[in-house]
């Protein structure tokens, strides 16, 4: 991986995927001498509790559609 020049890195979807990770989701860094292990943050939000909360953010949850709704639960936003 590199890192950008804002200091970011993509963390590869297979890796997201098996250990949970969503958008929006918080993390922490724990530094363990030249070590650095990124951790879900303990009161991060699960990924089925974020989409909720992104759905009700929307106006007029109900008149989403399908598309929307499948977005939504993707995490594209």
């Amino acid at each position: 991986m590199r890192i950008t020049s804002k200091g970011q890195v993509t963390i590869p979807l297979e890796i997201r995927q098996r250990v949970g990770l969503a958008p929006g989701m918080e993390v922490d860094f724990e530094v363990d001498g030249d070590e650095v292990r990124l951790r879900r943050t303990a009161n991060s939000k699960t990924r089925g509790e974020l989409i909720v909360d992104q759905m009700r953010r929307h106006p007029g949850s109900g008149t989403m559609t399908t598309d929307e709704i499948m977005a939504l639960t993707r995490g594209e936003d």
